[in-house]
C-alpha cells in the first residue's frame, strides 16, 4: 500500500488517535492502522473508524447528563 501524502510504503502497525469534542478530550494510544514508514501518517481501516465513531457516540450520549444547565 502507498501513502496518500508522500507515496511512502505503508505497513500494518498501530497509531494513536485523539479527538477534542463537546467539552472532552479522548485519546487512544494504540489503534490498529496502516502507518507510513516514511512520514508516519496513519490510515485507519473502515472497521476501526466504525468502532471509534460508535465509542464517541456512546460517550456523547452519557456525557450530555454531566453538563450543567443554566438556571
Amino acid at each position: 500500500m502507498e501513502c496518500l501524502y508522500c507515496k511512502g510504503t505503508m505497513i500494518q502497525s498501530t497509531a494513536p488517535f485523539s479527538v477534542d469534542r463537546k467539552g472532552y478530550h479522548i485519546t487512544w494510544g494504540e489503534i490498529p492502522a496502516w502507518v507510513c514508514t516514511q512520514c508516519g501518517e496513519p490510515l485507519f481501516e473502515e472497521k476501526e473508524v466504525t468502532h471509534i465513531q460508535n465509542a464517541l457516540q456512546k460517550i456523547d450520549e452519557e456525557t450530555k447528563y454531566l453538563h450543567l444547565k443554566s438556571a
